[in-house]
């Protein structure tokens, strides 16, 4: 079952806020599916870049170490044609560029030995310093990238665990976890290679302007000539690739929905016989995802020769102007060579650059998101104030509370109930009524609209949440265990039980014998949520999970909905210990629970309409009568809870058939 439902609209961080406002003046366009997760982000917004700093600052030291390698490797590799062109100055007997190079380094006519092994020599240390920057390079982006993920995935989880639960009503698991995992990642790359590689690439750029310069001065203004012409083709690229990079995100986000949903709904989809028709759905979407990605990887194809082509373009701009002044004895043969090598390394950052523009814009609105995460902040949290409470009597008084989802929608109106401690509160009523919403707002899942919920004459609002957790135990419909043994599943209420109170717990409310069957034991490992336990035996862990918290409230939301009736037998004795002495509120379609309740609420349309004790309600004749005539007549069983074999109804010692599951 959906254990607290909402009518918030879909849409969750893209719904706007303060952060959205002042980190994205400019917001693109929703996706088809109501979320900006499949935008593609700016290449550069200098508030996210800011606050994401914060998350390096601490590694500053390897940053800078970084900052130094990638630096350092731009000028060690931009200055190696120089080199290259000075062993060949000293083989020709030329000089290399305008002037001498100076020194012992000097390229004099004819061969110079002593030169050509002083330039052999600068070739080698060029290369050797080239690799050691390198790298230091990627090794502290490394060590800074991994412990950067460290932190933000531990941040972004704790931060997701202090949200509440209209916050999950309102957005998609799969969204949730894409953000704390390939978003988280993105912003990795961006935080560290993404910048750094860009930051080298511009150095590496000015660099070779320079020693472009440096070797010809004209030559370099005409090399120059190809850049306007490269911007322009970048331009109407982009334009094209932007729209078709979008497409390819929202058609893998469909395809990942589907296939949770299917996964998911693997028993329903089984057992309904639908695997063929859910397979050629799935084949659709997948087909769209491949026009989406075929059309993406024909632009990315498109764009890598038409630089190649204006690459290939300056190069014989140098070839074909420079020779010419070779032959007419304008420029040294090994200038031009140096030349041709420095433009080449001018070129490459280009291509980088050109590759990395969309993958920038994917990190940069990776960093968005996970700061949206960040900067969600909790439906509320613990007053200034709030005080802990160690122990409590358990009066518990709903004072006239409304609350609503959405505004102007109540679901619940002017609840006033007043509930003593010890005492057990049946909550009946049509789906709808109200019943799980108001067992929701005593442990603050969410909070009043209206009015107040106090506990022992202190509102809940200011309670600590952890204290206030710390009195209340929740049992669902649905059991939800974690991945770990029988012990660690009881335990996980309270850290600090020993071994002896667990199968104390377990033996209470009646785990023990079949938790003893086990394979090995309470040592058991358990599936995910569970499976390799059948749904009594996960509920009757889960009460032994209850009942070692020590609660002083507890809430049982259709806790024995889905048992058997032999498991149910079980399970009433469980509900008697867990029950004794506290003060419980119980929604159950078991007519036990019901009939034993002190006090019975029923509930219509959000509304208290009538509360009392269950031969009360039925001698009144008003809508607990009516609703359990309607439902228990058709279904007798007998006191015990099992079903009467002749088929008529069974004496209760109330004067009223008794049924297994009332509508309630």
């Amino acid at each position: 079952m959906t254990f607290f439902g909402g009518a918030g609209a879909a849409g969750g961080w893209s719904g706007g806020g303060n952060w959205q406002n002042n980190l994205r003046p400019n917001s693109l366009k929703r996706s088809t599916d109501g979320w900006d997760d499949d935008e593609l982000g700016s290449v550069y917004n200098h508030r996210v870049v800011v606050r994401l700093f914060q998350f390096v600052k601490p590694y500053r030291g390897r940053l800078m170490l970084a900052l130094i390698g990638t630096l350092g490797y731009a000028a060690m590799t931009r200055t190696m044609p120089l080199a290259i062109a000075g062993l060949i100055a000293v083989a020709s007997g030329e000089k290399v560029g305008k002037v001498d190079l100076g020194g012992w380094l000097v390229a004099a006519s004819g061969h110079n030995i002593r030169s050509l092994n002083a330039w052999g020599t600068v070739y080698i240390l060029l290369a050797a310093t080239s690799a050691i920057f390198y790298y230091t390079q990627l090794t502290s982006t490394g060590w800074i990238g991994h412990r950067l993920l460290l932190g933000l995935r531990r941040d972004m989880f704790a931060h997701l665990q202090k949200l509440g639960l209209r916050f999950y009503d309102n957005n998609e698991v799969g969204r949730v976890m894409s953000r704390v995992t390939s978003d988280v990642t993105s912003l990795q790359d961006l935080m560290t290679s993404g910048f750094l590689t860009v930051i080298g690439d511009i150095a590496g750029i000015g660099i070779s302007v320079g020693f472009l310069l440096y070797f010809d001065t004209r030559l370099a203004l005409v090399t120059f000539t190809v850049v306007p012409l490269l911007v322009i083709t970048m331009a109407v690229w982009q334009s094209y690739s932007r729209t078709a990079f979008i497409r390819v995100r929202q058609a893998i986000a469909v395809v990942n929905a589907n296939l949770q949903e299917n996964v998911s709904g693997v028993r329903v989809i089984q057992s309904l016989s639908r695997e063929d028709e859910n397979a050629q759905r799935f084949d659709q979407i997948n087909q769209q995802n491949l026009r989406a990605n075929v059309n993406a990887g024909r632009l990315t194809a498109a764009v890598t020769p038409a630089v190649e082509v204006i690459v290939a373009l300056g190069m014989s701009l140098v070839v074909c102007y420079g020779g010419y002044r070779a032959l007419h004895g304008d420029m040294t043969v090994a200038a031009l060579i140096g030349f041709a090598l420095q433009l080449q390394l001018f070129f490459d950052p280009v291509r980088d650059l050109v590759l990395q523009y969309t993958q920038l814009q994917r990190a940069m609105a990776g960093g968005e998101r996970v700061l949206e995460v960040l900067d969600t902040k909790p439906e509320f949290e613990d007053a200034e104030d709030a005080i802990d409470i160690d122990d409590v009597t358990g009066r518990v008084d709903f004072n006239h509370v409304t609350f609503r989802y959405v505004d102007d929608v109540p679901v619940l109106d002017d609840i006033d109930l007043h509930v003593v401690p010890g005492e057990t509160i049946a909550f009946v009523g049509q789906t709808g009524a109200g019943k799980t919403t108001l067992t929701a707002l005593l442990p603050r899942f969410y909070d009043v609209t209206e009015g107040s919920i106090e506990i022992d004459g202190i509102d809940v609002r200011k309670i600590s949440h952890k204290s206030l957790s710390r009195r209340m135990g929740l049992v669902l419909q649905e059991p939800f265990l974690f991945s770990g043994t029988v012990t660690e599943n009881i335990r996980y209420g309270r850290e600090d039980a020993t071994d002896a109170e667990i199968e104390d717990a377990a033996r209470t409310v009646g785990a023990h014998d079949f938790i003893a069957r086990l394979g090995e034991g309470y040592g058991t490992y358990l599936h995910e949520r569970g499976m390799n336990l059948s749904v009594g035996q996960r509920q009757l862990i889960s009460f032994a999970r209850a009942i070692i918290a020590r609660p002083r409230i507890l809430i049982l939301d259709e806790a024995t909905a889905n048992v058997d009736t032999q498991t149910e037998v079980i399970v009433q004795r469980a509900l008697s210990t867990l029950l004794e002495g506290r003060t419980s509120f119980v929604i159950a379609h078991r007519l036990s629970t019901i009939r034993n309740a002190d006090r019975i609420v029923v509930l219509e349309h959000g509304r208290i309409v009538e509360q009392g004790k269950h031969d009360d309600l039925l001698a009144l004749g008003g809508r607990y009568s009516n609703l359990y005539r309607m439902t228990y007549e058709q279904h007798p069983v007998g006191a015990n809870g099992a079903a009467a074999s002749n088929g008529k109804p069974a004496a209760n010692g109330h004067g009223a058939a008794a049924i297994v599951r009332p509508a309630t």
